[in-house]
């Protein structure tokens, strides 16, 4: 059997902090929070759950994530956001790899919440690797779509983490903002390129029809079609911004 530090980062959580570190609490051996300065009562709930909480500044995802896995006492990993649940069948998949460790990452299914609904095909499977030894592997990708980076055998588990994405569409559409401006930042500091009418023009229309329609999220109603269309304004809005980053550059 092998020991399991549950890890997760926040900021201004309070929301989902207490049931995200419940739902660990059964399957690993300790767990950590590391808290980029949070002001509401995040901190306050963590101490009261008696995790291990650190405060760092956060400078960025990937930055941040690894960090918080270094602060861990053992070396096999399992990583959730503040939103985040294991679902019953997860925690026995986690149990099952914690008493037969075989691989050296573990990938899982993401079952998310939008505004209340559960999104079965335009956001499913949604696989994500959250369960690994860090001593075969680390967060990369880049941000804010962080991913963790094993080098090694990676088998899937059964079962679903749960994830209770945005309660409305205001978080969504501000998170679109947000996340379009971090991420063409990051691909403009790696010296990514835009061409226009593919990524500008063409591949947002193809992310709306992968998502509303190769997926089937016309089945998950109106929620579907309005998730699939932010995901392709989200990648719109990524590229333009990019694209004028680019040609500010030129400018100098």
């Amino acid at each position: 059997m092998v020991k399991i530090s549950g890890v997760v980062i926040t900021y201004n959580e309070e929301r989902n902090i207490e049931a995200c570190i419940s739902s660990m609490q059964d399957v690993v051996d300790e767990i950590i929070v590391v808290d980029s300065y949070s002001t509401d009562k995040t901190p306050e709930i963590c101490v009261r759950q008696g995790v291990k909480f650190v405060q760092h500044p956060f400078e960025g995802h990937i930055e941040q994530k690894n960090f918080a896995m270094q602060q861990a006492s053992y070396d096999h990993i399992l990583s959730l956001d503040a939103d985040e649940r294991l679902s019953d069948q997860m925690k026995q998949s986690v149990l099952s790899a914690k008493n037969n460790w075989q691989a050296d990452g573990y990938v899982f299914n993401r079952l998310n919440n939008y505004c209340g609904a559960w999104l079965r095909h335009s956001w499913y499977p949604d696989k994500k690797l959250r369960l690994w030894d860090r001593r075969k592997g680390m967060w990369g990708g880049t941000n804010p779509h962080d991913k963790v980076i094993v080098k090694g055998e990676v088998t899937k588990l059964k079962g679903d983490i749960l994830h209770y994405a945005y309660h409305n569409l205001e978080e969504h559409y501000e998170q679109v903002k947000k996340f379009a401006v971090i991420a063409a930042h990051a691909k403009f500091n790696k010296g990514k390129k835009v061409y226009f009418i593919i990524h500008v023009l063409i591949n947002p229309w193809y992310k709306f029809f992968r998502k509303y329609v190769l997926r089937l999220g016309f089945l998950d109603g109106y929620y579907g079609f309005i998730f699939s269309g932010l995901t392709a304004y989200l990648n719109f809005m990524k590229y333009l911004r990019l694209w004028e980053l680019n040609r500010n550059e030129k400018r100098r």
